[in-house]
């Protein structure tokens, strides 16, 4: 050999020793960083052991923190050994958990979490090993890759196949005998006239236009931005909320802080904008500044049709507006301000009608006794029914006791005079207030959207709860009866007709969110008008609308008592609706019950804390009594739900109600009140900087954040959010899914760009159509999805520029369908900001119905038919 040969050896020989050596210092890196892992997990194991939780961090914990030790003993054989003993029995482990649960949707989600982090640094720490233990292009080292990849490849696979099966299971038939038709009027066709479509709230349309067949081909039609982006300064949590009502030629939409806009509904062009120069201030000590609706309200007289009336330039983008004949303001829209107005506009040309109220505005602060502007205020709209205008208002919570009246108000919507004052304190709802007299102080509210029926002559209140939610130790008879109830009451005189609670003497802020949804049954052959009233607890009660008796059985079983405060008193059964699914978690005959298998975090280490943190609280299933012991208790379904305001959708041919709900919990811990150190709202508190709410006015304050880890994910095991569809006439759960993806959201608010449904928490609801189709948003990813009706299938998704926790709507306009949706995002669901409104349609103006079978083309073209008749 020259010396060049054995000089070159020499350096490649040098060369392979370093390499080797890099190796070796990789190996044992990784198998340290195990045995830290493992360390830690051994340490949260004993507390979690010693709280009688499972064995297996112990376990596991001292198998990688053997692991890590052994090779700087160059003990490697007894390394390996124990790390892939840890990484058996963590597989083991999980596989167990995750059956012993049942496999729940999203289940792949789980096992990644509980493995993940565990066999990816036993498998950094093997992979290293074996290259520093043998020469470059050794067979073992390409066997070391080709194990990972393979590993790597089938874990996907694994969680490929359960999420088509998951797909494939959601697909459901619906009974041909339960196809029924539609009674015309009674869904929204080409106008889109209240918050629900119309005020019976089935957030149904009857246009058909776009449908199962060629919803694929839906684009982008138009995009309106307000401007209305909220305060550089404050305390103000902006979420619009809004689903914008079409009324004749003009769109109508408004924002967070109550700015309302007319919109050409083919193009987006503003023809007119009023700003009611919301103060700052006043929106401070709301839960989020929001404009879920206006109002619209036609007094029929022709002169206040579009066609008599001359609209002329006056501003870029506003319209002014002259009558042709008679006087003006025969077409209103009625907005409502959180310091205390409700002002209403020509429909028109957009100026203040100065013959309602005040100079155009309804003083709303009118015998309230607010103490602070902003306190309690309509975020909601107003219902137009019987010629009246139905406004409740939200109360901001647990504040104090004494908080601002829950008072409903009746105002003539040509006037604006006060025909009515409903209140659970109010014997005579038509009894003026004395000079100086304020509404009873404290009453339960109703912070959502009022329904209406106007052929019973009823307006039906879905109640919140009285000004203390989780201490109700004072509250009245007539407070709890009237708490997380549906009350039906005269359109005319304001007068309670009949009331359903729901939860009796309610600790949990199980306050009811959706709005009442109106629809027809068969009940031993008889059609009957009933109330769909969904539930924060995962409950459908139906309802009889006329006299509000059960139509579908109601049971009343034993809740846990044990726990329960000093002073305070807890219902020993609650009602649960028991013919439908629970829709508050897992969809189930029964509501469900979750033990140490459900909690969850992304690494070992925050899932270990989290089981810590169970254990270490009170939960005996749903309605566990809120308490100070250990840490409070765990509640699920938590503050959100469960269904809230985004209320459910009805498809009354198909006969399925759909509903998007949460499963997200909430830790509920009361503090005495000595260790309460923040103020009320009114007495110089300032609601979102306090970190225990004072409930001023009861022995205890309330601290109830959502249940997270430190990596700001739930510490409940996924899905966070479902859509489900039930069949009204059967009580059948014909589908269910998760609803949503981690693509805008992730541990430490990192987007995981990840568009696997793994469900997450949602606020905004859906839009059923007869085009067989569900459109819906809602979830913490930013894009509106289609769904058939029929089985669940996601047939289109397009991406939304911000957040739409919000309700989609459909609309018609000169022959061409429309669908819209409010994007503005949600502050305090942390979804993406923005300030638009997105408008789709397809390219064409008719309807294609080849692709669709020939039921359901026959389905389109009845809806079809029932739209246009007159």
């Amino acid at each position: 050999m020259s010396r060049t040969t054995r000089a070159s050896a020499g350096h490649s020989a040098a060369g392979d020793s370093a390499g080797q050596g890099a190796w070796r210092w990789l190996y044992l890196a990784f198998a340290s960083l195990a045995g830290l892992l493992g360390l830690a997990m051994a340490v949260l194991g004993v507390r979690l052991l010693l709280l009688g939780g499972t064995a297996y961090y112990l376990v596991a914990g001292l198998l990688l923190l053997g692991g890590g030790l052994l090779p700087w003993w160059r003990r490697d054989r007894l390394a390996l050994l124990a790390f892939s003993a840890a990484v058996l029995a963590t597989l083991v482990w999980s596989m167990v958990e995750i059956g012993g649960k049942g496999w729940l949707p999203a289940w792949g989600f789980d096992l990644a979490a509980r493995i993940g982090l565990v066999a990816g640094l036993v498998a950094a720490a093997v992979v290293a090993f074996v290259f520093w233990r043998t020469p470059p292009g050794s067979g073992w080292r390409r066997g070391a890759v080709a194990g990972l990849g393979a590993a790597v490849a089938s874990l996907a696979g694994l969680v490929a196949v359960h999420w088509e099966r998951a797909e494939a299971s959601a697909a459901g038939a619906v009974p041909e005998q339960s196809r029924a038709t539609v009674p015309p009027g009674l869904d929204a066709g080409g106008e889109w006239a209240a918050f629900g479509g119309t005020t019976l709230g089935r957030r149904y349309s009857t246009l058909a236009q776009i449908h199962t067949g060629n919803v694929r081909d839906l684009k982008d039609a138009w995009t309106f931005r307000s401007g209305d982006v909220g305060p550089s300064e404050g305390r103000v949590f902006y979420s619009s909320q809004n689903t914008p009502i079409k009324a004749e030629d003009l769109l109508y939409t408004c924002s967070s802080s109550n700015q309302v806009h007319a919109l050409d509904p083919g193009t987006g062009e503003v023809r007119w904008h009023f700003d009611p120069q919301v103060p700052v201030r006043s929106m401070e000590s709301l839960f989020s500044a929001a404009c879920r609706a206006v109002a619209y309200f036609d007094d029929g007289d022709p002169a206040g049709r579009p066609e008599n009336v001359a609209r002329m330039p006056s501003v870029p983008g506003v319209m002014a507006a002259v009558p042709r004949g008679g006087s003006m303001c025969h077409r209103r829209v009625f907005v409502t301000t959180p310091d205390g107005r409700l002002i209403a506009l020509d429909a028109v040309a957009g100026f203040v009608c100065r013959g309602f109220g005040d100079n155009g505005t309804v003083d709303l602060t009118e015998g309230m006794g607010l103490r602070q502007a902003g306190f309690a205020s309509n975020t909601s709209g107003a219902t137009v029914a019987g010629g009246l205008l139905v406004l409740g208002q939200q109360v901001s919570d647990n504040q104090r006791r004494d908080a601002p009246s829950g008072v409903v108000r009746a105002y003539d919507a040509r006037t604006g005079a006060l025909r009515w004052a409903w209140d659970a304190l109010r014997p005579d709802p038509q009894a003026p207030l004395a000079p100086g007299e304020i509404f009873p102080r404290g009453t339960p509210n109703v912070w959502n959207v009022v329904s209406a029926d106007e052929s019973l002559g009823l307006a039906f209140l879905g109640t919140g709860n009285p000004g203390a939610d989780h201490w109700g130790g004072n509250r009245s008879p007539e407070e709890d009866r009237f708490t997380a109830a549906v009350v039906a009451v005269d359109l005319a005189t304001g007068a309670t007709r009949w009331s359903f609670t729901t939860v009796w003497h309610d600790l949990w802020d199980y306050d009811i969110g959706a709005q009442p949804m109106l629809v027809d049954v068969s009940i031993d052959g008889t059609t009957r008008r009933a109330v769909l009233q969904g539930t924060k607890g995962g409950d459908l009660f139906l309802l009889d609308a006329a006299t509000g008796e059960p139509l579908r059985p109601v049971v009343h079983r034993a809740v846990p008592q044990d726990g329960s405060l000093p002073g305070e008193r807890v219902a020993p059964t609650q009602p649960r609706s028991v013919f439908f699914p629970n829709l508050g978690g897992v969809p189930g005959r029964d509501p469900e019950t979750i033990d140490g298998r459900h909690i969850w975090g992304v690494t070992p280490i925050d899932a270990a804390l989290c089981r810590i943190g169970f254990h270490q609280r009170r939960y005996a299933g749903s309605f566990t009594p809120p308490t100070v012991d250990a840490k409070g208790i765990v509640l699920l379904p938590g503050t959100v739900g469960g269904m809230n305001w985004g209320g459910l959708g009805f498809d009354p041919v198909r006969r399925l109600v759909i509903a998007n709900y949460s499963r997200l919990p909430n830790i509920v811990d009361m503090t005495p009140r000595a260790g309460v150190e923040d103020r009320p709202v009114g007495s110089g508190g300032a609601r979102p900087d306090q970190p225990i709410a004072p409930h001023s006015g009861t022995p205890y304050g309330v601290n109830r954040p959502m249940w997270l880890s430190g990596l700001d994910v739930p510490c409940l095991a996924p899905p966070w959010g479902f859509i489900a569809a039930t069949h009204i006439d059967t009580g059948e759960l014909v589908w269910s899914k998760p609803l949503g993806t981690g693509f805008d959201t992730g541990p430490l608010g990192i987007p995981t760009r990840l568009k696997i449904p793994m469900g997450t928490p949602n606020l905004g609801g859906p839009l059923v159509t007869a085009g067989g189709l569900t459109f819906i948003a809602a979830a913490q990813d930013d894009f509106l999805r289609a769904f058939e009706t029929a089985t669940g299938r996601l047939l289109w998704q397009a991406r939304l520029p911000a957040g739409g926790q919000a309700g989609a709507m459909s609309y018609e306009h000169q022959g061409r369908q429309y669908i819209a949706i409010t994007a503005t995002g949600h502050a305090r669901f942390e979804t993406t900001q923005g300030d638009y409104l997105k408008v789709f349609a397809l390219d064409g103006a008719t309807a294609d119905l080849t692709g669709l079978p020939p039921r359901e083309r026959s389905t389109v073209r009845e809806a079809e038919r029932e739209n246009e008749a007159p």
